[in-house]
């Protein structure tokens, strides 16, 4: 007799990179977001939404700054043998609508957008495959102004998603700057566009890394703890020393830094402009109240994606914070823009001026959590106990009259028995269990059980014949009082 063939049960498990997120967490970020989006609107922006997937060739060659070139995105073929990609940004997205809405859009062009965007690159702590951002642009306004704006906004932005103003700072540079440094140690941008690419990935990584790390990527290469290997930029001794003057050249006030830049790469044409709209950058932002504290110009801030023309800036988090096993964990930039003037130029064939800034909302709410800002417990619905089962409508009548005021609750429709029902409650983190049995109905009552008040009590309660004297958590109430009631037991712990 043949055996019987094993049907098959994939395994669940989840995608390396990728999180699974539920209640607390959700309901954290989308109360950042509403207050960052508040900001945005404030400034007079309108949102905007986009396609989760991309025609590949809409994207272009320019990838997110990868240990892995041309592997930084998730892409499949369509039925039609055209290429698509998740967005791994919502810039290149903003760029194609603009492009294909050009004449009919008022410029400047102010949108915020919010969404998931997708990386295909190496996981790391508070370093997901797929995150939120949340973003603002503007499309159709020049250097400085534009930018100064952009850069005071993300200011507030940061400040209302919950960061104290002392606890991070915005680093800024200028892509001009950049290219006159390559100019200087003679790399050609469009004859030697790799090497350069090359070159702006080992300097973006310089936080990370260190001078040791990015001297081995303007080198031969760097392998990293795990063994993974990244092909370096191949420079020559002295212009690696020449790069890494560049980038010790911040100085401590943004003034000083433009002096001390402009004796390094004042001979380039490009390195000149630069400086000169960093000065007024950092001129226009001390008038605006964000001084050398708050705007700072850093030259180790590389933006590695390719459409940057201009200024590019970072918020960085200045607190450090520990993992669930106290390791310390860097965060990092929390936030990031720039000037693009090329992107759209790529639909259109002539140059659109454009800058943007992103927040990784994924990634901030991380670094609060893992400082005990954020909150990690949100509160759950009321429960009303479903103690008979002939009388489910009028539990779900209290419900409803609770949901009318305001107040989250639900009927507890899954448990068989009391016991079971306020284990329930207690999982779903309630403040409130509602009781009313057939004792509790002849009078016109409902028991009212302040669970937070009770986990409390219990610590200190030692036995059982105390806690049944006491029964300081558990109350009665007249059925139609039951809004008021419950309001009151919220009021006293919430």
């Amino acid at each position: 007799m043949a055996k019987k063939q094993k049907s098959f049960r994939p395994k669940a498990r989840r995608p390396r990179g990728f999180r699974d997120r539920f209640g607390a967490e959700i309901v954290a970020e989308r109360e950042m977001l509403s207050r960052i989006c508040s900001v945005y609107e404030q400034y007079g922006f309108d949102p905007f939404e986009s396609p989760a997937f991309e025609y590949t060739d809409a994207l272009g060659k320019f990838l997110p700054d990868v240990d892995r070139p041309n592997q930084g995105v998730f892409s499949l073929q369509d039925d039609d043998d055209q290429w698509m990609s998740l967005r791994y940004d919502l810039t290149a997205p903003l760029a194609r609508y603009v492009a294909e809405n050009f004449d009919a859009l008022a410029k400047p062009f102010r949108r915020y957008a919010v969404g998931s965007v997708w990386r295909n690159e190496k996981p790391g702590p508070g370093r997901f495959r797929q995150f939120t951002q949340c973003d603002a642009d503007t499309v159709g306004a020049k250097a400085p102004h534009a930018d100064v704006e952009v850069v005071t906004m993300l200011r507030e932005a940061i400040i209302a998603a919950g960061v104290p103003q002392e606890e991070f700072i915005i680093r800024l540079n200028d892509r001009h700057v950049l290219t006159g440094l390559l100019e200087l140690i003679g790399i050609d941008e469009e004859r030697d566009a790799e090497k350069k690419l090359g070159v702006l990935r080992a300097m973006d990584k310089f936080d990370r890394l260190g001078v040791d790390g990015v001297r081995l990527l303007l080198g031969e290469g760097r392998k990293d703890d795990s063994g993974d290997y990244t092909e370096g930029a191949k420079l020559t001794d002295p212009q690696i020393d020449r790069v890494m003057a560049f980038m010790g050249a911040t100085q401590e006030t943004n003034a000083a830094t433009c002096d001390a830049l402009a004796d390094l790469i004042g001979g380039s044409q490009a390195g000149a402009k630069g400086v000169e709209t960093m000065a007024a950058m950092a001129s226009q932002l001390a008038q605006l109240g964000v001084d050398d504290n708050m705007a700072k110009i850093d030259l180790s801030v590389i933006r590695g994606l390719e459409y940057y023309t201009g200024p590019v800036f970072e918020a960085e988090l200045t607190f450090e914070v520990e993992d669930d096993k106290g390791r310390p964990v860097r965060m990092g930039s929390v936030a990031s823009g720039g000037r693009y003037d090329g992107l759209v130029k790529r639909f259109k064939g002539v140059e659109v001026p454009a800058v943007g800034v992103s927040v990784g909302v994924s990634r901030l709410l991380a670094a609060l959590e893992l400082r005990g800002v954020a909150p990690n417990n949100a509160r759950g619905p009321v429960v009303i106990m479903a103690m008979d089962k002939d009388q489910m409508a009028a539990y779900q009548l209290m419900a409803a009259e609770l949901r009318a005021a305001g107040i989250r609750a639900e009927v507890c429709l899954g448990a068989s028995n009391f016991a079971k029902q306020l284990k329930y409650a207690d999982r779903r983190n309630a403040p409130v269990a509602v009781i009313q049995g057939e004792d509790e109905r002849a009078r016109g009552e409902v028991t009212l059980k302040d669970l937070n008040l009770g986990a409390e009590l219990s610590k200190s309660i030692e036995d059982n014949a105390q806690w049944r004297t006491a029964q300081p958590a558990q109350f009665a109430a007249p059925r139609e009082k039951l809004v008021d009631a419950v309001k009151e037991v919220l009021a006293r712990t919430y």
